[in-house]
């Protein structure tokens, strides 16, 4: 993990009354901005290194939750930002795969909303996400860190449900934290279903995707536009360029932030390899991997949905206890209902070996995973940080191996290489199972 992060301020289904049911029951820098911190509109309170959670002052309902997890400290980025979040400040923030970017804002949100506010029914809390498996994910968070906190209403919307099921649910009740995709999200409002004009917190994670998708960003520009002018604005991502902070600027004011360098984004307990060969040769070389490593998880990323299906009967036909998943919509695609039992299969470690497209490569977490094996190379190097990601989260070990069979499976080797200063090393014949097995 990275030892300093930058800090700096700047200007300016059908199936789903089983899943709400499913969810609910799941309440189970050195400060470079320091010369600049008065300059701060919505807090000014730039650096703090906390030994423990208890340092923040979180209300006792949160610690207790927390400590019913089994979090006893707080990551670099938590110890960073969470401070400045519950100070009310805008935050954009960059940090590495699996360091606990998602409970910065889940505990802000849930430390900042007010006994007064749940007792109004209003919208506190909007967060924007661009996968349904991601806005589910977060959802589960939120039910997790307020289980004991009374009265309190989380709710997430996506697409693949009906309508009419989301138009009663907001009938009956108003919540008081809204997940969800941009345009589900977006439908509602225009329907004045969704009221937003008291929301005080405007959450996007995997802000990169989310903005950078034309279709989504005018989808989140018009639902930001519904909320209003004065409120706390936070984008996360693990990769936000320079072209795209500016783009997050625009949804910020005088925001705070956290960037940890691109070359200490690769996570330091993970174990990174390549193996050079034919693509023809993968299959018998995923079969040796899968009989000699020890793993307690693996995720094998593919590119395609033919591909993700193919691979995987080829690992049922051979007796490996594997599961695909994969987006798309249609004839070719899984319906929404059998991802979210895949997804649930897997995170209850009902299954040990998932075949995936890039849909999990962000920001889902899965947190036996220790390891990951690209068999085939993903497009790009930002792509390829996610992939890693979901193995050797939050300082655990875990081990990543690329299959390079192509001039361009090279060539986004290197561009990891040089970007993220990390040396990947060609598979040795055996692996210390202790380097990538806690």
């Amino acid at each position: 993990m990275a030892s300093k992060a930058q800090v700096q301020p700047e200007e300016h289904n059908d199936g789903l009354a089983d899943y709400e049911d499913e969810v609910a029951e799941e309440t189970s820098a050195e400060a470079a901005a320091g010369a600049k911190a008065k300059d701060v509109k919505k807090g000014s309170y730039v650096g703090i290194h906390a030994s423990g959670f208890r340092d923040f002052l979180l209300k006792p309902e949160l610690l207790s939750a927390i400590t019913d997890c089994g979090f006893e400290h707080p990551s670099e980025v938590q110890q960073e930002a969470i401070p400045q979040a519950i100070y009310g400040q805008d935050i954009i923030c960059q940090a590495k795969s699996g360091m606990g970017k998602t409970a910065v804002f889940v505990l802000a949100a849930l430390q900042l909303i007010q006994e007064a506010d749940i007792k109004e029914g209003k919208v506190d809390t909007l967060v924007i996400c661009h996968t349904r498996e991601l806005a589910y994910q977060i959802c589960k968070e939120f039910l997790r860190f307020s289980k004991n906190i009374p009265d309190i209403k989380v709710r997430v919307f996506y697409g693949g449900i009906g309508m009419d099921i989301h138009r009663q649910m907001l009938k009956k009740e108003t919540p008081h934290i809204v997940i969800g995709t941009p345009g589900r999200m977006r439908a509602l409002i225009d329907e004045k279903l969704l009221k937003v004009n008291a929301v005080k917190r405007f959450i996007i994670d995997e802000c990169d995707q989310v903005l950078d998708n034309i279709s989504m960003r005018t989808d989140v520009q018009a639902i930001f536009r519904a909320t209003p002018h004065e409120k706390q604005v936070m984008l996360f991502s693990a990769t936000i360029n320079k072209e795209l902070r500016e783009v997050c600027k625009k949804f910020t004011q005088n925001a705070l932030q956290i960037f940890i360098d691109d070359t200490k984004l690769t996570l330091h307990g993970l174990q990174q390899y390549y193996v050079k060969l034919e693509d023809k040769a993968k299959n018998r070389k995923l079969n040796d991997l899968l009989d000699n490593l020890e793993f307690n998880q693996v995720i094998i990323f593919v590119n395609g949905t033919k591909r993700c299906e193919a691979l995987n009967k080829l690992l049922t036909d051979c007796n490996f206890p594997s599961i695909c998943v994969y987006g798309g919509k249609g004839k070719g695609g899984l319906s929404q209902e059998e991802r979210l039992k895949r997804y649930n299969l897997f995170k209850e470690y009902k299954s040990r070996i998932m075949v995936a497209t890039d849909l999990f490569g962000r920001g889902v977490d899965f947190e036996r995973v220790n390891i990951v094996i690209n068999y085939d190379m993903p497009k790009d190097a930002d792509s390829y940080l996610h992939r890693v990601g979901r193995s050797g989260r939050f300082g655990t070990k875990g081990l990543a191996i690329s299959f390079v069979s192509t001039t361009e499976d090279a060539q986004v080797l290197e561009a990891v290489q040089a970007r993220f200063e990390v040396n990947v090393k060609e598979l040795p014949d055996e692996i210390d199972t202790s380097t990538y097995m806690s």
